[in-house]
């Protein structure tokens, strides 16, 4: 199975207030060896949703079915 590494980060000026997030996927394997950088902020919005469209955002542009190893500084989506 196509294992990825997924590093996520969002953050806030005010709360609410502009946000932005971003992504990183990692893959190592097979043919689709490489990076993607995604990102992406919304004029109005909360660090927590930041942090998840994050994770969110990451995991939907998966193509296949893949082991996941996701790292984030958010306790909240961790847990």
């Amino acid at each position: 199975m196509k294992r990825v590494v997924v590093y996520t980060d969002g953050a806030c000026r005010g709360n609410p207030g502009p946000g932005g997030w971003a992504a990183l996927i990692v893959s190592d394997s097979g043919e689709s060896r490489g990076e993607k950088e995604l990102s992406g902020g919304e004029a109005n919005t909360t660090n927590n949703r930041m942090e998840m469209i994050s994770a969110i955002n990451a995991l939907k542009e998966l193509r296949e079915p893949c082991e996941v190893e996701l790292y984030s500084d958010s306790r909240y989506l961790i847990n």
